[in-house]
């Protein structure tokens, strides 16, 4: 696959994940991607295979109440990688995030296969998920 095609297959993902469409987003990894999350939160670490991942999306749901959204501001494809600029935000527990990320996103063989996510701010994103 292109640039393009990569980047389409991501943009679909952020479509998905924004519907909470898991079924969709399922379609998208392979089924040994790893996500990487770095931080010292409660949800930081590696998420290792395709049920992981879609666990870790489960728990940004459930954690948030159904209150995350993300604003994609920018997608950028490249021979190797795309990447992805966007604005998080979610309610837990009375207090609000409002926090800008970058992702990382590597495909292979037309399916994303690993994943870097680096929010803004990791102190701050640790202490609110957690």
């Amino acid at each position: 696959m292109g640039a393009r095609e990569d980047i389409d297959l991501v943009q679909r993902g952020y479509d998905a994940f924004g519907a909470g469409d898991m079924d969709t987003l399922r379609g998208l990894f392979a089924e040994d991607a790893v996500w990487h999350l770095g931080g010292s939160g409660g949800l930081s670490g590696d998420k290792q295979g395709l049920d992981a991942i879609i666990a870790y999306f489960g728990e940004l749901f459930t954690r948030s109440e159904g209150t995350i959204k993300v604003d994609l501001d920018d997608l950028i494809g490249g021979d190797n990688h795309t990447v992805g600029f966007q604005r998080v935000h979610a309610q837990r527990n009375g207090a609000a995030i409002d926090q800008r990320a970058v992702i990382v996103f590597a495909l292979k063989d037309g399916k994303v296969s690993e994943v870097y996510e680096f929010p803004e701010d990791t102190a701050k994103a640790a202490d609110f998920w957690s």
